[in-house]
This record gives structure tokens, C-alpha cells and sequence, in this order.
């Protein structure tokens, strides 16, 4: 064999060495199996439900106070739950729940968020669903709350409303409070303007009380975060102060979701590097991606709420009623007093500035668009 083609076979033969030795190490530096630094992952998940909830009992007791009737064979009260995004509101609630199922079976629990069953139509196929009842195919939705009602009157039950204010109708609202005989309805919602801007119909029927869930101090916020840190990490794998960090972060965002996020998203970055510890270089990369965050996008909103916010967006300022009436043009399908409601609601969420101003022509809103920052939640 010629030389050269000797030297070019043995030069092929040591670069394949050489790949195949890379590719071997190219996982050597992740974590094994049975080195990981999660103990319970599922800890870290937005609908894990600790068995205490901490620094919310006297939230959790006015919820059951609201049920206490119905173990008497009375109709409970109605209530609802109002406090800035996470704070507590949906866990409490559901922690309740599930003390209540544990007590007893002559009350049934529902759990419905209008974020995602935002209609009454929805709304009464989800009850359905938890109802076990499957026969609304091809039925309108008076007719399945026709159905609802007969079942649900040979019973009592706790109907539970989450994202409450994110409904586009509240037909369902009406029906139940109306002709449902022996319940407690919650409502629960980010919206401080949303029982007063409640339709009036609906609100003399329930009669709520109200509860406001306040945000969470600087050590309930150590303290929710260390009680996650337990149930989902190997013990003393989150150095003092990487931990501190996230408590600090989580405080200043007022959203204890946030917090979680990062306790994870620090974790996988340790791991990634292989790193028996979480670290503060594995926390300040986390945060970092945090405070990326993108301003919201039109698509995160209902179509109609979508088609307020652009004429708002384009039409900043502007007097309310003129911008309804773009709005109309537009091809918005809300009555004006629903317009107003949804403006306030906007103006809570952080997407609208509103603003009372006094004229010759008498009282009015106006409406400016503002920029706004996702929320954890909201990806």
C-alpha cells in the first residue's frame, strides 16, 4: 500500500477515535438518575396542593364558614375571594375542598376556572363532567341547566368559580344562584372592581360576602418557599444564600408562583452543569429569564377583549364613550355597560390608566393604553 494512503487511513482511523470518545462525553457531565437534586418534582407543579397551607388559615376558615350551613341541611352563603395573582387564592380554596370531600359525602365539591370555561355553555359541560352526566350532545345551554338543576337539587354542593372575572357571560351565575336550592358559590378573582361591577341581577341573588387575600409578607414568603424546598429537594442540596435570593425575587414580584419557578428553574440549571449544589449563579439565571419576560400579546386575551385593548392601543387617550363607539366599529359585541366593566377589569390587570375627568359636557373616563409585563401565570 502506498505510503500516503497508509498515513490518510490511519489519520481517518484517529479522528473517528477521537469523535467517538466526544460523543461519549458529551452526557458525561449530567447528573445520574439516582443523582438528581429533586426529591418530589411534582412539589414544584402550579396544582400541587400541600397538606397545610401555611399563613392562610383564617382564609381557610371564613371559606368553610360559607359550607357550615349546608351540613345543617340549610343553603350556604355565597362569597367572593379577591387578591392579586399568586397569593394563595386558588390553593386555600382547593385545600378547602378537599378537607370537605374528606368530611363528608352529602356535600359535592365543583371546581370550575372561567379562564379556560369562560362561557355558560362551558361552564355547564364542565359540571356536567364532574357530574358524571354525559347526554348534552346537541343540547343548547338552557337545556343542559334545565338538567343541572334537576340533578344537582337532590344534593348539596360548593361551586367553586376561579378566574371568575375572566367569564365573558354570567347566564350561569343567574341560573344557579336562582334555582339551585341548597349551595354556597365562590367566586374568585384577581379584580377588586369586579363584585362591584357585578351585573345587579346576578348580585341580588347571591348576596356575597367578601374576602380580600393580602400579598404575602417577606417571611411568609421564606416560609411558603422552605416548606416547597422540603417536599421537593434532596436535603441541603439549596445553598443559604441561592435560597435567600429566590425568597427576595419572589417577594418583590408579590407572586409566590414566581417563586416556585425559580426554585425549579435553578434546580435544572444546577443539574444541567452537574452541580450537587443549587447555587447563586444557578438562581441569577433563572431570574434573569424572569425578567425577560415579554409584554403581553394580543392572542392571551379573549377576541373581544383583544378587539378593546387594539382600540385602546389606537386610540390612546380618549374619552371611554368615544372609544366604545370605535370599539362597536370594530366589531365588539358588548353593551356599553359591559364595556365599562371590562375597562376596570383591564385597568386592574395593569393593561388600561383610568382616569376621571370633569368637563362641560359633565363626567367622564378617560381610557390610556399602557405596556404591560406578563405574569408567570400567564405562559
Amino acid at each position: 500500500m502506498h505510503p500516503s494512503c497508509i498515513r490518510n487511513n490511519a489519520f481517518e482511523s484517529v479522528k473517528k477515535i477521537l469523535w467517538f470518545t466526544a460523543g461519549m462525553g458529551v452526557f458525561d457531565h449530567i447528573l445520574h438518575s439516582d443523582q438528581t437534586l429533586y426529591k418530589n418534582a411534582d412539589a414544584l407543579d402550579f396544582d400541587f396542593i400541600p397538606k397545610i397551607v401555611p399563613y392562610r388559615e383564617p382564609q381557610q376558615r371564613r371559606l368553610a364558614s360559607v359550607m357550615q350551613p349546608l351540613f345543617a341541611g340549610h343553603t350556604g352563603k355565597n362569597l367572593v375571594i379577591c387578591g392579586t395573582p399568586g397569593v394563595g387564592k386558588t390553593v386555600a380554596c382547593r385545600h378547602v375542598l378537599n378537607e370537605l370531600e374528606e368530611k363528608t359525602e352529602d356535600i359535592t365539591p365543583f371546581y370550575i376556572n372561567c379562564w379556560k370555561q369562560n362561557t355558560s355553555y362551558k361552564v355547564a359541560i364542565g359540571i356536567c363532567e364532574a357530574l358524571g352526566y354525559r347526554f348534552t350532545q346537541n343540547k343548547k345551554t338552557d337545556e343542559i341547566f334545565r338538567d343541572i338543576v334537576k340533578m344537582m337539587n337532590k344534593k348539596k354542593a360548593v361551586l367553586v368559580f376561579d378566574e371568575a372575572d375572566k367569564a365573558e357571560d354570567y347566564d350561569f351565575l343567574y341560573i344557579l344562584a336562582d334555582e339551585i336550592y341548597k349551595k354556597s358559590i365562590i367566586l374568585i378573582t384577581n379584580s377588586k372592581s369586579f363584585a362591584e361591577n357585578m351585573d345587579q341581577r346576578v348580585k341580588s341573588r347571591l348576596m356575597p360576602e367578601y374576602t380580600e387575600f393580602k400579598p404575602y409578607t417577606l417571611e411568609e414568603t421564606r416560609g411558603i418557599l422552605k416548606q416547597r424546598v422540603e417536599f421537593a429537594f434532596q436535603p441541603g442540596v439549596w445553598e443559604t444564600d441561592a435560597f435567600e435570593e429566590v425568597a427576595q425575587k419572589c417577594f418583590t414580584l408579590k407572586d409566590i408562583r414566581a417563586g416556585i419557578h425559580l426554585l425549579k428553574d435553578a434546580c435544572d440549571s444546577a443539574e444541567g452543569k452537574a452541580s450537587k449544589k443549587v447555587k447563586m449563579e444557578h438562581v441569577m439565571e433563572a431570574i434573569a429569564k424572569i425578567d425577560e419576560f415579554s409584554t403581553i400579546k394580543s392572542s392571551d386575551l379573549t377576541s373581544d377583549n383583544t378587539i378593546a385593548l387594539h382600540v385602546v392601543k389606537m386610540n390612546s387617550p380618549s374619552k371611554i364613550g368615544d372609544l366604545y363607539k370605535k370599539y362597536c366599529d370594530a366589531g365588539g359585541k358588548s353593551v356599553y355597560k359591559t364595556f365599562q366593566r371590562r375597562m376596570k377589569q383591564m385597568e386592574d390587570e395593569g393593561f388600561v390608566n383610568l382616569t376621571k375627568s370633569t368637563g362641560e359636557g359633565g363626567n367622564t373616563t378617560i381610557v390610556e393604553y399602557k405596556e404591560r409585563l406578563k405574569t408567570l401565570s400567564e405562559f
